[in-house]
């Protein structure tokens, strides 16, 4: 049993927490250990856009996956959105020292049109509301489409289904209880998968206002990872042979921060997301709450963004009576200074310490 007090954000006065055995917020508890007197909770911190399972080379091992969980749990993600996997993870679900992961199953793509051994790949697009309702059945209420990418035919960024095969897709997919994301870069995908109804763009840099607008009036959601949204330009530096991709990807790049400032104005839902798996190390969860900031998000709804806001958002409680005591603690208010996230004192998962800083 466990006693904290500390200002539990985004409120602004001191309050005490208890846990109980089970690990669980409860009633004060006489006899409980304090872990801490004074400070700031989190709630469980929010990888809204992650790949525990994926690695530079592709599919990794479960070892390796058990690590990149740790990983993001030690710098505070207590909770992950798992957009898409070439493995299955579900056996660290069992674990109680990792992060909850809410898996979507495997990318849905065509072929040549992925990262090679990623996705589950349909020569026919026809067949798309069947594999979604494949991955519906294998993920956590989740489904990651491939919206778009390179056509080396075309020499760029290109939708990969046409609009008619999506909306029955994403049908497919609510009818089953999961909801729908997808993976674009480019504006050409962008309208087609919004009228269809999906649920969330992923990345999102293509975004015009006429679209934004739709997805604000929609409630679409954005995840618009911005830490991955960096390597745009070493990915144009290495496409010699598609000049024309090669500086879509550039202007993609120099765009990205002002959509997520129209998207934020319009009133889009914007969780934060780090792409971690493949190119983006995992643990960064920090450095996106930052960008998120620096393109526009107040300082405290970039952190909600990656908290309380994303919890809700998948509906996952916060800190509250008879709820599980998933909470990070820092030492000053993160809301004031965002590089404070690089440095939880404490991080608290199933309402076990699980790893203190130094």
């Amino acid at each position: 049993m466990f006693r904290l007090r500390g200002v539990l954000l985004p409120g602004e006065e001191s309050v005490e927490l208890w846990i109980d055995g089970a690990g669980r917020l409860s009633e004060p508890l006489r006899g409980a250990e304090t872990l801490v007197d004074g400070g700031y909770i989190v709630p469980g911190l929010v990888d809204a856009h992650c790949h525990i399972g994926l690695g530079p080379g592709g599919g990794v091992d479960l070892e390796e996956a058990d690590a990149q969980a740790r990983v993001d749990r030690d710098a505070g993600t207590l909770l992950v959105r798992d957009c898409g996997s070439p493995i299955d993870t579900s056996p660290l679900q069992a674990r109680d020292d990792l992060p909850e992961i809410i898996r979507a199953g495997r990318h849905v793509a065509r072929p040549k049109r992925y990262i090679p051994g990623v996705a589950q790949e349909l020569d026919d697009p026809a067949l798309l509301p069947d594999a979604v309702a494949e991955q519906a059945a294998a993920g956590d209420g989740w489904v990651k489409l491939v919206g778009d990418w390179i056509d080396r035919g075309a020499g760029d960024l290109a939708p990969l289904w046409p609009d008619d095969v999506l909306a029955t897709a994403i049908d497919t997919a609510h009818r089953a209880g999961a909801r729908v994301t997808a993976h674009v870069f480019g504006a050409e995908s962008i309208p087609g998968l919004v009228r269809a109804g999906i649920d969330c763009i992923e990345h999102g840099t293509g975004l015009t206002d006429d679209v934004i607008a739709e997805m604000a009036a929609r409630g679409t959601a954005l995840v618009p990872t911005l830490i991955n949204i960096e390597t745009f330009p070493a990915i144009a530096d290495q496409a010699v042979r598609y000049p024309a991709y090669a500086d879509h990807m550039r202007r993609l790049h120099a765009g990205a921060g002002a959509v997520v400032r129209r998207a934020v104005e319009a009133g889009v839902p914007v969780y934060a997301g780090t792409d971690a798996g493949g190119g983006i190390a995992h643990g960064r969860l920090a450095d996106e709450v930052i960008a998120l900031h620096r393109a526009g998000l107040p300082a405290a709804d970039a952190l909600g963004a990656a908290s309380w806001a994303a919890r809700r958002w998948l509906g996952r409680p916060g800190l509250e009576p008879g709820a599980r005591a998933d909470l990070v603690v820092y030492r000053r208010d993160p809301r004031l200074d965002l590089s404070v996230l690089h440095e939880p004192a404490l991080v608290v998962l199933r309402g076990r310490p699980v790893h203190a800083g130094t």
